[in-house]
């Protein structure tokens, strides 16, 4: 089946969204039609023309356009008044209204200075007509397409029933508010949907890729893996790479959130969209532009925005029966008391409201708008500000998840450590007086044929301190190597069955001396993970191996705990090594010596203690762990397309340090939420009550009801204007 995408334009509302999906859902040949709010992204599936999808949505009032990576418009965020006039006179629908808007003021006019009455109401008439047939037009073909009323209905249904009463101005006035007030929270939505479609115009278009013939200016999706490009200074870099010629600082903030140049030099990696320094770098490709890492970001992004969180389905629920529920309360309002109680239908002429327009007043404020909309731009705010800062939330499920969060478990090795760690001693058990001796040298010699295929930190330590002293060719690599549960490797070198490996694993299967026990546990007691090596005979000595703390690991437990948030860690590493980190970074709760199945049943036990728990790993080793989790998040995200792929959450950055920013965002968004479902709620009831006593106009009511609609909007905004821990708005 074919797939197609599309930018639907006009929508204000998730309802809009809604309608449009069941419309084009209902076309001969569709098979699947998805249409997410909050990036307005038409997704269609089957065997259809865009023409008739394109009919389809104009028939129901919208518009649509051919998606794009986006228009120069889009690259920039307008001052509000500017972008606002711009936005009311690109539709006919606005337009109309505007029209309308400014014959209402005539018909005022004339009524100051006694011109006839009935030229006073037919331009009024002629105002609503103006004003309303757009949105009469389209609340018929979704009654005729989708069978179902929409907003559009009722108020159309007030304005005619305003006609039929007499109220003339009331009627122009009510459509014409509703107009712009639609167009209004259109326009809101529009702004908080731009941060996303920024992201998209970070990477340049074109790049300087360099021939055997010299420089020639190429599009992006022309480069190919391998390809050589020149970046000059001071502008972005259009594909990620890795530096082979150059020396430089590269402004990686629109990727990974950091506020600070981080230097390059060759063999480091860069990323499409970050900026290049006051120096000139060369950088070979290494993903295409469909793959790379900004592309990357945009599309999870976008997917995101598509996953609703917990309240935003509830809020979809309650809106699909409230809106018939308004329907027929406001039916019964006009009908009941006149038919049974004998009360007036019409208006009174001393002014007392009847109980036809009370129904009908009803109808307007049976406007869902204000209730669908409080929780999707909140979350796409959340997520938008998330993404300028370098975390990624894979959607609104996981924002939701992480505002619940009260513990948060640290794998130790590259989460609160930097992951390099260095062999610091070596040591053979023939060694007298322990020096850099010959038979010390072996031992490392032997370790590193073990690990030389391992990609794990420590093994990675031990295979460059063999490299670093020319050692590391004196054992061949290690054959039919494996993995000892997580706490050893074995396999065959010349032969022999080696092993490497933890004390804990050695206590059990290779008998040692007391003496290199207390060498071992000498060296766990200054913070050190110990291996022991056996050569397949006998046990030949240790190797420590110490990793350092990343320099934010203590700020950022600090942080946490003034959020309320218990850090604890869980580590496969020696209960003293543990211990030492713990204590400097302030962690008091550790769990050492873990295997991989044991993380995985402390989280599912923290979680029945504390109901929301985070796991933070690097994505790939902690796969079980961060799966078991309410919420996993992976860090270093930019450079691991794994690590994207895996996590709830993704820091892009190398460290934690986004990870309270992180939490704050989620509270914060959660916040709004709860506030916006309840002001929403209780300004209906309200204006409900009001409209049974006959003390409100329609015209209020909806004035009433799109105010609020707005004040949900701009408040749902927020997040993007959210400050991280040293007061920058961007990271």
């Amino acid at each position: 089946m074919a797939e197609q995408r599309y930018r639907i334009e006009g929508m204000d509302c998730a309802d809009c969204a809604l309608k449009i999906e069941k419309g084009v859902r209902q076309l001969k040949g569709v098979e699947r039609a998805e249409l997410n709010f909050s990036t307005a992204l038409l997704t269609v599936e089957g065997q259809i023309s865009r023409q008739a999808v394109q009919q389809r949505v104009e028939q129901l009032g919208y518009r649509l356009v051919e998606d794009s990576a986006g228009t120069a418009s889009e690259k920039t965020v307008e001052a509000f008044l500017p972008g606002l006039m711009r936005y009311l006179f690109s539709s006919r629908e606005t337009r109309l209204a505007l029209l309308g808007g400014g014959l209402i003021a005539i018909s005022f006019l004339f009524s100051a200075v006694n011109l006839p009455g009935w030229l006073t109401t037919t331009v009024q008439l002629f105002a609503l007509v103006l004003a309303g047939y757009p949105i009469a037009r389209s609340a018929l073909m979704n009654l005729w397409i989708n069978r179902d009323f929409n907003m559009n209905f009722l108020m159309t249904v007030a304005a005619i029933g305003a006609v039929v009463i007499g109220e003339y101005p009331e009627a122009a006035s009510l459509i014409f508010l509703f107009a712009i007030a639609e167009a209004l929270e259109g326009y809101s939505s529009e702004r908080a949907r731009r941060s996303i479609q920024l992201l998209s115009g970070l990477a340049p278009q074109t790049a300087l890729r360099l021939t055997q013939n010299g420089e020639e200016r190429v599009a992006v999706d022309d480069l190919q893996i391998g390809d050589r490009v020149i970046i000059p200074a001071g502008e972005r870099i259009p594909t990620d790479g890795v530096v082979s010629s150059g020396f430089g600082a590269v402004n990686q903030a629109p990727i990974t959130g950091e506020s600070l140049p981080v230097e390059k030099a060759p063999g480091d990696e860069v990323f499409a969209g970050s900026i290049n320094g006051n120096t000139v770098l060369e950088v070979e490709v290494s993903r295409l532009a469909a793959d790379n890492t900004l592309n990357r970001i945009i599309r999870l992004v976008e997917e995101a925005q598509a996953s609703k969180a917990p309240a935003q389905r509830f809020v979809d629920r309650f809106a699909r029966y409230y809106t018939p529920a308004m329907l027929v309360l406001a039916v019964l309002v006009a009908v009941v008391p006149p038919l049974v109680f004998g009360q007036p239908l019409l208006n009174l002429p001393d002014g007392t409201r009847g109980w036809l327009y009370r129904g009908l007043a009803l109808l307007v404020i049976g406007c869902p708008c204000a209730l669908v909309i409080s929780t999707p731009v909140t979350v796409v705010s959340a997520i938008a500000a998330g993404a300028q800062k370098g975390i990624l939330f894979k959607g609104g499920a996981f924002l939701e998840a992480l505002s619940r969060v009260r513990a948060v478990a640290f794998d130790k090795t590259g989460t609160l450590t930097r992951g390099t760690p260095v062999v610091t001693n070596y040591r053979s058990v023939d060694c007298a007086d322990g020096g850099d001796c010959e038979k010390c040298q072996d031992v490392l010699a032997l370790a590193c044929a073990l690990e030389r295929r391992s990609r794990h930190p420590l093994a990675q330590a031990v295979v460059r301190a063999a490299a670093e002293r020319g050692l590391d060719g004196r054992y061949p690599p290690a054959e039919t190597v494996l993995t000892l549960n997580g706490i050893g490797l074995q396999g065959k070198i010349n032969g022999q069955t080696a092993t490497i490996g933890s004390h804990r694993l050695f206590e059990v299967e290779h008998p040692h001396s007391d003496e290199l026990c207390r060498w071992v546990e000498s060296a766990e007691k200054l913070g050190h993970t110990t291996m022991l090596v056996c050569d397949g005979e006998r046990v030949r000595g240790y190797l420590a191996v110490s990793d350092a703390l990343r320099p934010e690991s203590e700020r950022v437990v600090r942080q946490l705990k003034g959020l309320g948030v218990e850090p604890v860690m869980l580590t496969g590493d020696n209960p003293a090594a543990a211990q030492a980190v713990g204590g400097q970074v302030g962690v008091q709760q550790i769990y050492a010596g873990l295997l991989p199945e044991d993380k995985t049943r402390l989280v599912q036990e923290l979680r029945s203690r504390h109901l929301a728990v985070a796991m933070v790993g690097d994505g790939i080793n902690d796969t079980p762990a961060l799966a078991a989790a309410t919420v996993g998040i992976a860090m270093g995200g930019a450079a691991s397309a794994q690590a994207m792929e895996t996590a709830d959450v993704v820091l892009m950055s190398e460290g934690l340090n986004r990870l309270p920013f992180a939490v704050r965002l989620a509270r914060l968004a959660q916040r709004i939420i709860h506030q916006n479902i309840a002001f929403s709620l209780v300004t209906k009831a309200i204006f409900i009550l009001l409209a049974l006593a006959g003390w409100t106009t329609m015209w209020m009511a909806v004035l009433a009801d799109m105010g609020v609609s707005l004040l949900v909007t701009f408040n749902g905004m927020r997040p993007l204007a959210l400050r991280d821990e040293n007061g920058q708005k961007k990271g």
